[in-house]
């Protein structure tokens, strides 16, 4: 597998990265202790059917069902009495993540979604107390207007936070103490999960190789990392939304250029054979995007004798659910 960016974007260095490895390892100690230390283990079913030794994590066993917790629990840590946290979340999760940390520190939240938002994560975002907003065009642009127009909100992006992805970050922390593995597969959506987890991994495992698995369906980040511009694509469909962005904001494209060693792109039929495949030998059922780390792994083009990976979100639509398995039974 080779190295395909472009020669003409020259790769950031780590020093020109604004994560730190000793920020990560302070938010391992401020997170809400209900995100942290997920399950993890090798499943001999499912290393059989990959054919390789796979180190799983299991981040959909919390409050959020998700792992997008930790980024948002370590950034509302410092936030002062009073603020209104206002945030767009175009997958659903970092919504919801945020209105369940600005609960527990006594925050408002202010969460803006896409008109076609999954209604399990609608419902799921409401239940912890956020003010939500539906809304055509970018849930983004709507919320960052939106608290620029009084005092004490505070416009927080999923991608552009270093204190999201440094949050994120403890799951490499905690997978390397299972380790050693040769390759970390994770999703690819805005970044923050790959930047953060790859990280602390180029701190204290640099010789592991960080791959990200972006849908097909949208895939911004990954052109955007290979050409080193922020490149907008308009996603095909919401099946994968966990991981469906138009636009990467450009720190983010500066953290994988620097952190990330390839990307490889999925499609819809393999995130929901690997949806099926985390049922049949993991017992857990994630949703698409959640499942795209197994899908790159299933589909045979990444390197290594031992990989890890990570189940990062279980928030899928019914419909979702039911079709998946009338398309097993018809197989």
């Amino acid at each position: 597998m080779t190295d395909s960016r472009s020669a003409s974007a020259a790769r950031p260095g780590l020093d020109e990265i604004d994560l730190d490895p000793a920020r990560i390892a302070e938010a391992a100690t401020v997170i809400d202790p209900v995100f942290l230390n997920t399950p993890q283990f090798f499943d001999e079913q499912l290393c059989a059917r990959l054919d390789r030794r796979v180190l799983t994590k299991v981040e959909t066993l919390n409050p959020l069902r998700s792992f997008k917790g930790r980024g948002a629990s370590f950034l509302l840590h410092g936030f002062a009495a009073g603020t209104t946290v206002v945030c767009g979340s175009t997958g659903g999760n970092f919504g919801q993540a945020i209105a369940y940390a600005a609960r527990r520190r006594g925050l408002r939240a202010v969460v803006f979604l896409p008109a076609d938002a999954s209604r399990v994560k609608v419902r799921r975002t409401a239940a912890f107390g956020a003010e939500i907003h539906e809304v055509g065009g970018s849930p983004n642009e709507h919320a960052r207007e939106f608290a620029a127009a009084a005092p004490r909100r505070v416009f927080v992006e999923d991608g552009r936070e270093t204190a999201v992805a440094e949050g994120a970050g403890t799951i490499g922390i905690e997978l390397l103490r299972d380790g050693p593995f040769d390759t970390v597969v994770l999703p690819l959506g805005d970044g923050a999960l790959i930047s953060g987890v790859a990280r602390w991994l180029r701190e204290h495992t640099p010789d592991v190789r960080v791959v990200g698995a972006a849908a097909v369906s949208a895939p911004a980040l990954e052109r955007s990392w290979r050409t080193g511009e922020v490149v907008a694509v308009d996603r095909r469909n919401s099946f994968a939304a966990g991981i469906s962005i138009r636009e990467p904001v450009p720190v983010a494209v500066a953290r994988t250029r620097a952190l990330v060693d390839d990307i490889l792109l999925v499609e819809d039929d393999a995130l929901r054979a690997a949806m099926r495949l985390a049922a049949e030998t993991l017992g857990v059922l994630p949703e698409p995007a959640g499942a795209a780390g197994l899908a790159a792994l299933a589909g045979g083009g990444v390197p290594g004798e031992v990989a890890a990976t990570v189940l990062t979100g279980a928030n899928a639509e019914p419909d979702v659910l039911a079709r998946l398995w009338d398309g097993a039974r018809r197989e």
